[in-house]
This record gives C-alpha cells, structure tokens and sequence, in this order.
C-alpha cells in the first residue's frame, strides 16, 4: 500500500472509531449524523455552503469557487494562471470596466432583483431534471421535481412550473474569445441565486435588457414564443423530526422541431432556470459520469484546487464549461451518483454493524432501525442533490441514471442479504433511489410498462428483485434518430449467481428489437465494465481464510479493521469483485450476454457500445471478432474491418468524477494484465483487447507505461459525427489535480456497414 492509501485507511479507522461511539439527546433520540434544514428565503445573500450544513465530521458538496481557473489554450503543456470570476459585488465595487454604481438607479435595481416565489416555496432540494424520451411523434419527454418543507412552504394553489420557449430560436456562434481564453456565464440557481458568471478576463457585465443562456440569446417576450404551465403531482410524502416534506414532480412535453432551442422554466415564478432540447433530426450531445464522491478515509480537501471550495467541483466545473461552450442534452449517471455507505456511521445502527455476522442475521428491525434508514437516504439526497456544481448540472441538464446502492448490494453472503437489518436497507435505498433519480414511486405510479400505462415510456420493468422489494427499472431511451442508449438495471436482481434474470434480459431484448430500422448505435450503459482486465487472482486471494490481513481486521486489530467491510467482516475489495462482470461468479452469464448482443447487432445490422463506471479510473476495451491464422509456411491473419464486424464493440470506462483514483500500484498492475490474452471467448470467434489511447499525459508529455488505464478522475462526453456517423466518446481527464480543467482523450464506435442478417 501506498503512503497515500495508508493515510486514507488511518483517516477512515479514526472516523470508525469516532462514529462508533453513539450518544442521545435530551430528548432520548439519537444524535443524527447527517440532517439538514431547509434552503433559506432567497432573499438572503447566502452562498449555498452555508445552507443546512450536515451534522458531520465529513465535507459535503460546496459551492461554485469565487475564483475559478481560466479556460487553458489548445496546448495543455502551457501554464496557465488563476483568475477570479466576476461576481455581482465585484462589479459593484468598480473593479469591473463597468460598474453597476454606474448604471441609473432602475437598471441596478433590474440587475440585482431577485425573483421571488409566489406562493412561497421552501426547498429541500432541486428543481432537478430528468430526460426519458422522444417519442414516435417527436414529442419530448421528461419531468422536474422539487422537494419542499411544509412547514415553510403554501401549496394554495399547488406549485406551477411554467417553461417557455421559441421554436425559431437558433443558436449564436461560439463564445466569443480574446486571446487564448473564452468568456462565458453561468445561469443562477436556487441554492446560489447571486452567482452570476464564472467568466474569463474578457467578461463584460451583460446588456441588462437581454438574458443570456449560454451560446443562446434569449429574444425576450415575443408573440413567437410558447409557454406552457404545469401543476406539480404530489408523489410522496416524508415525515422526519423537522417536520413533513412534500415530492412534486412535473411531467415536461415538448414538440421538437427544425431548431435545437433553449427551455427557460421557473417554479411559481422564481428564479429562471434552462436546459436544451435538440432538434427534431439531430444526434443528441451528451455527458456521462460515475462515483460522484468520495471512499471513506479520503480527504475531499486534497481535490481541492486553488479557488474551490471543495473537492467535489473541480470536474463538475470542467463538465459545465463544457455544457457552456456546447450545451449537453443529456446527462447520463453511470453509477455512485452519491455514495451511501456513510449510512453505516448512523447511531442507531452501531449495535448491528459492531455484532458478530451470526448475530447479525437475526438481530430485529426495530422502529428507531427503520426511522434510522429513511432519515439517513432523505438528507443524504438533499445534501449532496443541492450542494454545488452538482446541483447546477442536475438543474440544467436533464438526468438519466442507472441504479445506486450501496456497494456491492446484492454480492454478500445471503444469509447477511437476507438478514432483517440489511435487506431493509436495500429496500428502502432503492425505493429512494427511484424517487430521487428517476422520479419515480412505485406505489403511486403503479409497476406496469406496458404502453399508455406510465409516465415513462423508457421503462423496462424486469423481475422482482430477491432484496430490493421491488422489480428491475431499467430504461431504452432515444438519444437521436441514430442512437438509443439502454440503461440496464445491474443491482435490482443482482445476488451471488446472476447480475440481471433471464425475464430482464427477454424484456430489454424484445424493446432491442422494435428500435426503428434506421438507428445505427446502441449504448448499453453497465455500471461495471464487462470488458475489462480480470483481478480472479485477487479475488481468491482475498477469499482465502489464510489472508493474516483479514485475520487481523476481524478480530478488531489497531489498524486493520479497515481491511474488512462493515457489513459482513469480509474483505473490503471482495465486495466490489464480487460485483464484476469478470467474477468466477459472474463469467457464464457475461459471456451469455455478450453473445446474445452480438445476435442483436448482426441481426439488426445496429452497432453496440458498452459504457462503464466503478472502477475510478479510464479505459476502453474492445471486443471483436477473433482473426485465426490458416497455418503452415505463409501464415497470415487479416483482422476484420471495425466497421464491417458485427462483434466489434468498444467498452468505454469513465470513473471517477469525484472519487480519488486507485494508488499508483494498483494501476500499474492492472494496466500489466491489461496486455494479457484472454481465451474465455475464443471459442465464439470473439477476441478481447484493451485499447492503449493514453500514449500521453494530459499535459502533453509521452507516457512511457500504463497506456492502457488512466488513473486521474474523469468524466466523458459524447456524440455522434454528423458526416462519418461515428459515436465518438471523448474521455475528459482532469490535468493536474484539483485544477477543474481536462484533456480529452476521444476515441470513436464506427457506424455498422452490414446487412441486417449478414
């Protein structure tokens, strides 16, 4: 271990040690780790840290920095200064070329106004987004959803969302630029209502009779535009200590037509909030991400890079940049969206984590055990969905998320699975997991997918899942007339012998199959990659009752009890391996799949990605076909053309946004076994290789060894080339840490060239 892994591993004991030791309140309850209050009136001038800070010895999300690194030039190697960005009390204070004390008295009024809510609104979270798809009609679909304090809010009449926007409206040219670097604004948000830009040293205060969206300009109130209003559905109802709070959801429709175009929308007249739609004929563009946080043990402010506030941003910066210079239409959640395992620092639990795994299994689920469990996912939602640049994404770019749990949920032992205690966590974890990520209440939506019958057409309900309560949400939705993406729910149906039934697999298959003729490209969005070097040596290894560091960390050694998990006292890792597709559990299933997607992709004539997370680092695998020399004296072997082989399907990892990467030892062992031949698949004609693409460091220099993995977090964006059809996913890995700038590291999926059946 490293001498950074063995401070995290101290960090997190001492944490362990700390949250173990539970204690009451006045009151008799337990202290909570984490829970939140309520967002202020936005009509202070709060930055949004400082809005319900968390009862917690670990940093949650913070804010958009005051001062931000300029964009880089097209040189990566170049050094680049900081510069701050231009707030409103900075132009107030004439440290602008132009001051707001300059203006006449209505203008600095309008500039500064805020808008305020009518009725009021007291929010816990949001307004968040979420993308399901476009219909046979060109009809756009998708919801917003809010969360709101009772006791702070008036629901007469219910809330109203009303978004707006032009049908003619057509897209300014590329941000302007002066020198080497790119001015370019940031829209406000609820939770940070006076953050105006994060802006260059070209930025100029904008004209304050026009709003600007990004390269959109708003052309103000015409007779061209249309508005629509929708009232808020109720969903769901949580009661904590503070109080009732209130799910409203509110289901968006949009016909798109000849013009990407810009939505504005507000809630009961707010603040005014955009994301972007595309065109009805135009190949979306899109952002995908995983492990938005970080393990247990890891300092968030050793991320944190000059003029953040936290090390949560940098990247998610980078990715709004992004966004700014070409608005995303999708932002899609590739696992670890937040991370639960913290859950296991809550004082009501301690009795049940600290026992022995035979006393485990049928320790009782008490009232304080269950009311434990559902405070701890509703303000751990809150806080990490409200809490900086996340936020931001969330509220600008509509989500599209596969499933999050806690690791490994579904790869313990069942006797631990079963167990009164656990299985309830996984329960109500996934039920708020759909709630908060999907938008979804099973208990108000009702569990039937078939056409008409729910809000979301995507939705692919599968089996009941042994442990979750609930079937399998997985999600086929339309990315643009040449490319769909299914979201394969990985977790719901998962235990020790299968990641997804047969009944799941049949489902998403038949959805395959209907797909209209002219789609080329279908990215199947896997949480773990299924293309990826094994670690089946680790894993036995970590199996093995013969392991002196496991010995140690069950029996409560100083120091070692982090070598174990605090679910079951299994090895920490075994968890995760267990979850890979590549696990001596797991392997028959995954080469069924991979077969069964090559009959799809041969008789559909439709070119299939994977698209991955888990990992906390980048890397893509390729599958193809398998090229046999003919023997004797002249042996030669051809390789199929990408474009022309129906096997040939790229496995693109992108981990993490967030999540510190593995030491530097695990990535040079596992970029080793990436050069090393694998045969599981020979037998199929089908080859397995890792792709070397990171032959240079971010900043431009030659990189020697490890060009098979890249260990700097990272996240990708996507989209499809309008003259070749490629799908092209630029991997977007972070310079020098903490920095909130990236290198791109694109590599490209060809469009199929043969017949359907060939």
């Amino acid at each position: 271990m490293d001498t950074v892994g063995w401070h995290t591993q101290r960090r997190a004991h001492k944490e362990a040690r700390h949250f173990s030791e539970v204690q009451r309140g006045p009151d008799g309850r337990y202290l909570p780790v984490e829970e939140i209050d309520p967002l202020p009136d936005g009509s202070a001038r709060a930055q949004a840290g400082s809005f319900g800070t968390p009862h917690s010895s670990s940093q949650i999300p913070g804010t958009l920095p005051p001062v931000l690194p300029e964009y880089f030039t097209d040189n990566p190697a170049q050094n680049v200064s900081v510069s701050a960005s231009y707030s409103i009390e900075r132009l107030a204070s004439g440290s602008s070329g132009l001051s707001l004390a300059q203006l006449p008295a209505v203008e600095r009024s309008r500039a500064q106004r805020l808008a305020r809510m009518e009725p009021h609104l007291q929010f816990m979270v949001g307004p968040l987004l979420r993308y399901d798809t476009v219909d046979e009609n060109g009809l756009w679909r998708g919801a917003a959803l809010i969360v709101t304090a009772d006791s702070g809010s008036s629901y007469e009449p219910f809330p109203v969302l009303t978004y707006q926007w032009d049908p003619e409206e057509i897209a300014r040219p590329s941000p302007s630029t002066q020198g080497s670097h790119l001015s370019y604004e940031l829209g406000p948000h609820p939770a940070d209502p006076h953050a105006t830009a994060m802006a260059g040293p070209s930025a100029q205060l904008p004209d304050t009779n026009e709003a600007y969206f990004g390269d959109y300009k708003e052309k103000g109130n015409t007779r061209d535009d249309q508005t629509q209003h929708v009232t808020g559905q109720e969903i769901y109802v949580y009661s904590g200590n503070g109080g009732t709070f209130t799910f409203w959801r509110f289901p968006i429709q949009i016909q798109l037509g000849v013009n990407e175009i810009c939505m504005k929308y507000r809630i009961n007249g707010g603040i005014q909030l955009s994301f972007f739609v595309p065109a009805r004929h135009q190949n979306m563009r899109w952002a995908a991400h995983s492990c938005n946080g970080f393990s247990a043990g890891v300092n968030p402010d050793d991320f944190r890079g000059p003029g953040f506030k936290s090390g949560y941003d940098p990247m998610w910066i980078d990715l709004l940049r992004k966004h700014v210079e070409r608005p995303f239409h999708v932002l899609v959640g590739g696992g670890d969206q937040l991370y639960c395992d913290s859950l296991t620092q809550e004082p009501e639990i301690q009795e049940w984590i600290l026992a022995k795994p035979s006393i485990k299994k049928n320790f009782p689920l008490t009232g304080e055990i269950v009311s434990c469990i559902d405070r701890f996912f509703f303000n751990h939602y809150c806080s990490s969905f409200r809490m900086g640049a996340f936020a931001r994404a969330n509220s600008s770019i509509p989500m599209l998320n596969i499933c999050d749990l806690i690791d490994g949920f579904g790869s313990y032992p069942e006797e631990l699975q079963q167990s009164p205690v656990f299985k309830h966590i996984g329960v109500r974890g996934y039920f708020f997991y759909l709630l908060f990520q999907c938008f979804i209440n099973p208990l108000h939506d009702n569990l039937d997918d078939r056409t008409g019958k729910h809000m979301f057409k995507s939705l692919i309900l599968g089996a009941q899942g042994p442990y979750v309560g609930l079937p399998s949400h997985s999600f086929l939705s339309y990315l643009g007339p040449d490319v769909h993406i299914l979201m394969l729910d990985c977790r719901a149906e998962r235990k020790r012998s299968q990641v997804c039934s047969e009944f799941e697999y049949q489902k998403a298959f038949e959805r395959i199959r209907y797909l209209p003729p002219d789609v080329k490209h279908l990215v199947v969005q896997l949480a773990i990659p299924i293309a990826y070097p094994r670690m089946v040596f680790l894993e036995t290894a970590l199996e093995s009752k013969l392991n002196l560091l496991i010995a140690l960390g069950r029996s409560g050694a100083a120091g070692f009890s982090n070598f174990v998990n605090k679910f079951n006292a299994d090895a920490e890792l075994l968890d995760d391996l267990s979850d890979h597709w590549t696990a001596k559990c797991h392997k028959k299933e995954r080469n069924w799949l991979i077969q069964q997607m090559q009959g799809i992709a041969r008789m559909k004539s439709l070119r299939i990605s994977f698209l991955s997370g888990d990992v906390h680092c980048a890397a893509v695998g390729v599958l193809k076909t398998l090229v046999r020399g003919n023997g004797g004296k002249n042996n030669r072997t051809i390789d199929v053309p990408p474009e022309t082989d129906y096997r040939y399907m790229i496995n693109v990892v992108t981990s993490a946004i967030v999540n510190t990467p593995p030491p530097n030892g695990v990535i040079t062992m596992v970029s080793t076994l990436a050069t090393k031949t694998h045969k599981t698949l020979h037998h199929a004609e089908t080859d397995e290789v890792m792709l070397p693409i990171f032959t240079k460091e971010p900043n431009g220099n030659n990189r020697l060894q490890n060009k098979y993995i890249m260990g700097r977090r990272n996240w990708c964006a996507v989209s499809c080339d309008p003259e070749t059809q490629e799908l092209e996913f630029d991997i977007r890995v972070e310079l020098e840490k903490g920095l909130g700038v990236s290198f791109g590291y694109p590599v490209r999926s060809p469009p199929p060239k043969w017949f359907p059946g060939t």
